[in-house]
């Protein structure tokens, strides 16, 4: 389960990444994040874009460290804090997703937001 887990996640996470980074250049995918308002993001969210990239590097490697594959490993206090942190901020963008004005936002995000939640979590309990 942690395997599956992990993969799925790391899959999710490097589409959420090339989609922010989409974003961040200008692609007109706007309604389908930060609300759905713009369908070319302005200058700060186009940032907000770039710094969710980090973000979701961070979460990567947090996803493979808790799964045994990088250092530190799945075992330090900070690794497991983290992971379950991501796992309540992923919960917690499934929620701000279904409160989306964008129809487009509710309908592709929240799944994505929840599928990530479950991997953390099943990469957590494993």
């Amino acid at each position: 389960m942690m395997t599956l887990a992990m993969w799925s996640g790391l899959v999710l996470l490097g589409g959420l990444a090339i989609f922010q980074i989409l974003l961040a250049v200008g692609f007109p995918l706007g309604r389908f994040a930060w609300g759905g308002k713009h369908r070319v993001l302005p200058g700060k969210l186009r940032l907000s874009s770039l710094a969710s990239v980090a973000i979701l590097g961070v979460a990567a490697w947090i996803l493979l460290a808790r799964a045994g594959h990088v250092a530190p490993g799945s075992e330090p206090l900070v690794v497991r804090i983290i992971a379950w942190v991501f796992t309540g901020y992923f919960g917690l963008n499934v929620l701000m997703n279904l409160a989306s004005k964008s129809r487009l936002e509710r309908a592709v995000m929240t799944p994505v937001a929840l599928l990530l939640a479950a991997c953390f979590l099943g990469v957590n309990l494993a």
